[in-house]
Formats: C-alpha cells, sequence, structure tokens
C-alpha cells in the first residue's frame, strides 16, 4: 500500500516530505517532463496512492509501461535505498485495475454514441474546415427536429446521405448545404473508418458509475485505457479524452471542495489537444477545466512541456510536478523558461538550472497548501512505486480482465433502431407508393390504349349493305275491284262452259 499519510499522498523527498493534499487535488495539476525522465512512473505513483486513499483514477497508457500498475512489484536493491533514505518502507502491491481499449483488443471495449460526441468534437476527429462543421451542425439538427437517434457511423452516412437529397428543402430552413461538403464529410468518414475508430461509436455506451467505482476494500478501481495503437489516430485520442472529460462534467452533481476527490483523471499527451485546436474548441477544455472541479474531479495533464498547453488552462493548474527538460534549441530554451517561471521561486537554487539539471525519477515539486495557495518549488527525489515498473504481459492483462466487475457488459454490441434503419423504412415505403403510383399509371395508359385501338378498328370496319326493300303485300282499292270483276267474270264463263257441255252430252 502507498504511504497516502491522514491527508495527502506522499510524492518523494526534498528537504522535507512533499505531499499532495487530498482536498487540494481538484484543484488539478500538470506532471511534464522531457521522454525518459521519469513521468509516466510518477504518473503510475500517483495513481495507485490515490486508489489506496479510495479515489478512483482514469488514465491512459500511451507505451504500455502503466499496465504494470496491476501487478505487485519486485522492487531491487537500487529501488529499496531509495525507500531506506526517504524512511519509507516498500509493501509491494498491485492497484484494482480495470483494463479498457477504444478498439476492444487489449481491455474493455469503450463506446460513445455519436450524438453524445456532438458536432464540435466529432468535427475536431474528422479534422473538417469551418464550412465543413457548419454543414455537420445541420445533420445534427435535422437528427433532433426529425428524432432521428444518431449511434453509430451508419446512422452517420445515412443522414448525409438524406439531408444531400433533401438539400434544397433544408436549406430554405436552416441554410445552404453544399453537396461538396457532404461529400468531403463523407470522405472524412471513410477515413476515420479506415484507422479503427468505427468500433468506438455505438451501444452499449460508457457508463461513468462503471468507472467510478470503490471497492469492499476500501480503494478506488484505477482504469488504464490502452492506448498505444490509438496514438496513432491522434485526433481521435485527444477527442475522446475531452469527451470523457465533459461526460464527467455534464454528469456529476456538484459537490465543491470535498476533502478528497471523486476521481482523478490523468490526460496524457496532452498537448495532442491543443495541437492546431480551433478555437471553440479551446474555450471548450478551459470551460471543463475551471467547472470541473467543482464536481469532486481532479484533471492532472502530462506532457513533456508546460508550454503545449495555453496560458488559459496552464493557470488553472495548481499542482505541478516538473521532470527534467533539455534546452537544445531556441524553442526549447523558450519553454524552459515558461516552465521555470511557472514555479513560485525558491532562494535555494535557479529554478531554471535545476529543470536542467534533474536526474531520473528527480523532479521539481511544487503543491497547494492547505490555503489553496502554491508551495515554494522543491528540487525531489520522487518515491519508488508498490506495483510493477513496466508492462503487464498478455496472459496478466487476460487474467485481469477475466476478474473484472464489468465482464461482460460491454463486449456484445447492441444496435437498436436509429437514424440509419428509419431512413431505409422511409425509403422503402416512398419506393412501394412509387412503384404503385407507376403501376396505376401503366394501367390508366394500357386501358386509354387499348380504348383507341378499339376506336381505331371501328374506323377501320366496313359499312353494312342496307337490306332490300319488301314488297306490301296489301293490296290497292284499283287492284281489289280488278281481281273482284275477273274472279266473278271467270266464275261465269265456267258455269256457262259447263252447262253446254253437260248439255251436249245430255243430247246425245
Amino acid at each position: 500500500m502507498a504511504d497516502t499519510g491522514s491527508a495527502g499522498l506522499f510524492l518523494g523527498q526534498s528537504t522535507e516530505r512533499e505531499t499532495l493534499l487530498f482536498n487540494r487535488v481538484n484543484r488539478h495539476g500538470v506532471v511534464a517532463g522531457a521522454t525518459g525522465t521519469g513521468k509516466t512512473v510518477t504518473l503510475q505513483i500517483m495513481a495507485q496512492g490515490f486508489s489506496d486513499a479510495g479515489i478512483p483514477v482514469f488514465c491512459a497508457d500511451v507505451k504500455g509501461d502503466l499496465s504494470g500498475i496491476c501487478q505487485a512489484g519486485t522492487p531491487n536493491e537500487k529501488l529499496l535505498a531509495r525507500a531506506a533514505g526517504m524512511d519509507l518502507t516498500l509493501k509491494p502491491a498491485a492497484a484494482p485495475t480495470v483494463f479498457w481499449d477504444l478498439y476492444g483488443e487489449k481491455g474493455h471495449p469503450v463506446r460513445a454514441t455519436v450524438s453524445e460526441i456532438g458536432p464540435l468534437l466529432l468535427a475536431r476527429m474528422l479534422d473538417l474546415n469551418d464550412v465543413q462543421e457548419g454543414v455537420l451542425a445541420v445533420v445534427f439538427h435535422v437528427a433532433d427536429t426529425e428524432g432521428l437517434l444518431l449511434l453509430d457511423l451508419d446512422d452517420l452516412r445515412s443522414l448525409l446521405t438524406y439531408v444531400a437529397e433533401n438539400a434544397q428543402t433544408i436549406g430554405r430552413e436552416v441554410g445552404n448545404v453544399a453537396p461538396a461538403s457532404i461529400a468531403a464529410i463523407q470522405r472524412s468518414l471513410l477515413q476515420l473508418e479506415q484507422q479503427g475508430g468505427k468500433a468506438f461509436f455505438g451501444e452499449p455506451a460508457l457508463r461513468l458509475e462503471d468507472m467510478i467505482r470503490t471497492g469492499l476494500d476500501g480503494r478506488g478501481q484505477v482504469n488504464v485505457l490502452a492506448a498505444d495503437r490509438l496514438m496513432s489516430s491522434p485526433r481521435l485520442y485527444a477527442a475522446f479524452l475531452l469527451w470523457l472529460m465533459s461526460e464527467l462534467f455534464e454528469q456529476l452533481p456538484e459537490i465543491g471542495d470535498p476533502e478528497k476527490p471523486r476521481l482523478v483523471f490523468f490526460f496524457d499527451e496532452a498537448h495532442l489537444l491543443f495541437t492546431d485546436a480551433p478555437r471553440a474548441l479551446r474555450e471548450k477544455v478551459e470551460q471543463a477545466v475551471r467547472l470541473i472541479r467543482s464536481k469532486g474531479v481532479g484533471v492532472y495533464f502530462v506532457t513533456q512541456n508546460p508550454a503545449d498547453i495555453p496560458d488559459s488552462v496552464l493557470g488553472q493548474l495548481g499542482n505541478r510536478i516538473q521532470h527534467a527538460l533539455r534546452a537544445y534549441t531556441p524553442a526549447d530554451q523558450r519553454g524552459l523558461k515558461a516552465a521555470s517561471d511557472s514555479f513560485r521561486p525558491n532562494p535555494a537554487f535557479d529554478t531554471a538550472e535545476a529543470i536542467q539539471g534533474l536526474g531520473v525519477g528527480e523532479a521539481l515539486v511544487s503543491t497547494l497548501d492547505e490555503k489553496g495557495a502554491p508551495k515554494m518549488v522543491a528540487r525531489t527525489l520522487i518515491r519508488p512505486p508498490d506495483s510493477r515498473l513496466g508492462p503487464a504481459t498478455a496472459a496478466e492483462r487476460t487474467e485481469i480482465m477475466a476478474r473484472s466487475p464489468v465482464r461482460g457488459v460491454y463486449e456484445q454490441v447492441v444496435d437498436r433502431e436509429s437514424a440509419e434503419e428509419i431512413l431505409a423504412a422511409r425509403h422503402a415505403a416512398g419506393d412501394k407508393v412509387a412503384a404503385e403510383a407507376a403501376a396505376g399509371k401503366a394501367a390508366d395508359k394500357a386501358e386509354a390504349e387499348a380504348e383507341k385501338a378499339e376506336r381505331a378498328r371501328e374506323r377501320a370496319r366496313p359499312a353494312p349493305r342496307a337490306p332490300a326493300a319488301r314488297r306490301s303485300t296489301r293490296q290497292t282499292p284499283m287492284e281489289a275491284l280488278t281481281k273482284s270483276v275477273l274472279r266473278t267474270a271467270g266464275s261465269t264463263l265456267t258455269r256457262e262452259l259447263l252447262r253446254g257441255v253437260l248439255g251436249g252430252l245430255k243430247r246425245r
């Protein structure tokens, strides 16, 4: 167990014991120094010390060395001698560690939804210009107004396509949406996906309560983010850490200045956050650092030179640990001067010269006292850690993950209905209506064609002949009179002829 004293964390030995008071931890701090001067070991000592005091910790493992915090140390003679010189008894112990990884390879997967990231940070990840960032803001506005959930990159792609197809209508409401800007955002999304960023967006999203844990033994959980691969995508790394800090600020309730913080957040390679950062992003960082203190969160930036951090942020970092700097170039010399000027001077030595002369495991330390004022800078021999110096093996990491309190919570991806599915359903319904309308038009056209053909056939058919007139069988009065006379005459003549014939026969 680390020596945390009754009210603070023991950092090392100068002319006296240098201690970081727990009730001043949320005033933030910086750990700086050139590569190989001992920053990672100092971070490891602080993380385990906070954990032993019941304070959860989040830190990024940029080189893989910090993973050794999950294993008990095996101090050598040199470390034992250093501890003895500080009147410190080393008690090798491992910190309760949970490994995280945006890619889900060396730790539990870490995810956030596109909506949670928001247009500002997403534009930072995609390296968009001002115009493209404005178009992305329009896309998020459309998602809000139409109730479309943006969970993963597929949702964002579908919505970008929808906005492009309806650019004229949307443009009348919120401003022009250029197809070229939509295409540029789509290309940037493809690049982010090729860098492995797709794994970060989706559900289940990270729950802060799974990081801010205290075990039954009273020790705080040490959350170690595997960042060795992530560093190849520095914008994704910086935007993720800023998102996490923003989530802490937005979700945690106000508690003022507690006796000890509820979480300590280490931001390693902090210069990546500020390099080429737009003004809006810098202002967001400054606001988060300034206000998150009252949420009981301490933020510690880890970087090579304090000059990497803007003055507006650096001025809020009360606790400072400066490892050696080398001033080989004019730029280095300016950085050295800025670092030395940030300390409260000690008349016993020249700060700038002391920074250049520090050995490995030495640092200039200035923390806040009970009144919140910075102490005089002191040249300090940093104490050795209780946990292992060096990385954990793959087998040890696997064993730690198997015993993790969040084992199985984040491994399975959840894909619920969101923008992609809703827009696809709309598109399918539109296609069905269009198909039905097209079929109706085709039927109407076929019917009209049939009627037209029938009329043409009617016009081409020859006209029928008129039937011959039938002679009437009715007799006119003249015909009736003539027939009657002839019948009468015929009858008389016949009778006379018969009489004559018969009379001749009798005379014979």
